[in-house]
């Protein structure tokens, strides 16, 4: 028996478009198969969400499925399981985001089954390593891509099976009557033609591998995990069809200064003792230039400062984000005889004894601060 898709989605029936939506998502980001590589059990899961949202976002096929469930769509029905991977994120990959305009979040980087349904190429998939300046500035890269090109000299004629249409039409027999559907011709295989002269050195469909230097330009504020389409620039299709997608997915360095958090920094900032109860002027290197802070006499460790607009740009241009500078007052772990008996003296010192007041947060009040 076919499993219920709400309980793949992790959702109950009734479940707005909103929370389809969101989690799908969810579950495409943890079941990637780039993310699981070889992991078979995680692809297969990858690809039942991807079935479940097919027919849940459509809401003719949700009311249908959810009068009938699977039965509606039985004998040629919905669902997508003649799907591969390129077909799946060509026809959702826009659900997240689209922030390069034609751009996608979901794709990672190769091996997957390529295909040439509806006369187009098949897409290629490239990672682009970026550290967190290039992500503050944006940044213009040249790539070389190996992608399949039309050999010189090939030539093609129509498809006889589709009559050069590059689909075939079926009339079936379902639950809710005759129905015609559509599907890819499996003679050109969506082109609308097939080969009639083959060059020396192609492949089966006249192709050849050709190397070339792709501009990507990528703007500001992009984060790990979103993903880049250039139209036009994955494979050619055999045939009169459109060339493939070139997508790129966004992977960001791991920085040794700052955290991020979306479009927010963190910076730990340590101080000693001495700094912390008489006060100091520091001095903090950004991403673009430098900022000196002054920490007032008697400042405590935890204490988090906000530096407004010091962060990574907003991807659709609403701003910057913040620098958030977490104060830590930095014990000593060995002191000499002198300081020792200093600090002794110090201990019945009422000065020194702790007394937070309202303002002084807790550790529990600061995480909650963090995540509300």
């Amino acid at each position: 028996m076919k499993e219920d898709y709400y309980e793949i989605l992790g959702l109950v029936k009734g479940a707005s478009a909103g929370e389809i939506k969101k989690a799908y998502r969810k579950k495409a980001i943890a079941f990637h198969p780039d993310k699981n590589p070889g992991d078979k059990e995680a692809e297969a899961n990858f690809k039942k969400a991807a079935e479940a949202y097919e027919v849940l976002s459509d809401p003719q096929k949700k009311s249908q499925y959810d009068q009938y469930g699977h039965a509606a769509f039985e004998s040629g029905g919905f669902g997508s399981g003649g799907m591969d991977m390129d077909d799946i994120f060509s026809q959702f990959g826009d659900i997240f985001g689209s922030a390069f305009g034609g751009s996608s979040f979901g794709g990672f980087g190769g091996g997957f089954a390529q295909s040439q349904a509806r006369g187009k190429g098949s897409n290629l998939r490239i990672r682009v390593q970026l550290d967190l300046n290039e992500i503050a500035e944006g940044v213009e890269k040249k790539i070389k891509v190996k992608r399949k090109v039309q050999a010189p000299g090939v030539s093609y004629t129509t498809c006889g099976t589709c009559k050069g249409q590059g689909q075939v039409m079926r009339v079936t027999n379902t639950i809710l009557g005759r129905m015609q559907s559509a599907s890819t011709c499996p003679t050109c295989k969506g082109s609308g033609k097939v080969l009639s002269n083959r060059p020396p050195g192609s492949d089966a469909n006249g192709m050849i591998e050709d190397v070339e230097t792709v501009s990507i330009k990528i703007p500001a504020g992009v984060e790990d995990g979103m993903q880049l389409k250039v139209t036009g620039k994955g494979n050619e299709a055999a045939g009169n069809g459109i060339s493939g997608d070139l997508l790129v997915l966004i992977e960001e360095k791991d920085n040794d200064t700052f955290v991020r958090e979306g479009n927010h920094l963190h910076y730990d900032l340590y101080i000693s003792i001495s700094e912390a109860i008489l006060g100091v002027s520091k001095e903090i290197n950004l991403l673009e230039g430098k900022v000196r802070i002054k920490l007032e006499s008697g400042i405590q460790s935890g204490k988090t400062l906000r530096l407004r607009g010091k962060g990574i740009p907003d991807l659709n241009s609403y701003g910057k984000g913040d620098l958030l500078v977490h104060v830590n007052v930095w014990t000593p772990k060995t002191i000499n005889k002198e300081q020792k008996q200093f600090f002794q003296k110090m201990l019945e010192d009422d000065n020194f004894t702790p007394n937070p007041d309202k303002s002084d947060k807790s550790f529990f009040e600061k995480v909650k601060d963090m995540f509300a």
